[in-house]
């Protein structure tokens, strides 16, 4: 996750990339919204974020009061 200076974000959200691919994912359900990843690949990001997804409202809270988000375990 990362701020995105003058942007206003209405859907709690994160970023995803595998080589030149990026996909953007909802949170709560969460759900592919935009871009594409290869199957497997967004199959590991959708279970990565339903068990990481506590992690991922609290970056997402940070992030909103201007503060860092914590690192969360990335997907291996």
């Amino acid at each position: 996750m990362f701020v995105e200076a003058g942007e206003p974000h209405h859907a709690a959200h994160f970023h995803a990339y595998y080589q030149n691919a990026m996909a953007v994912f909802t949170i709560e359900p969460v759900e592919l919204v935009a871009g594409e990843l290869p199957v497997r690949q967004r199959r590991l990001v959708e279970a990565w974020a339903a068990l990481h997804q506590a992690d991922l409202w609290e970056a997402w809270h940070r992030l909103q009061s201007g503060r860092l988000p914590a690192k969360i375990v990335p997907v291996k």
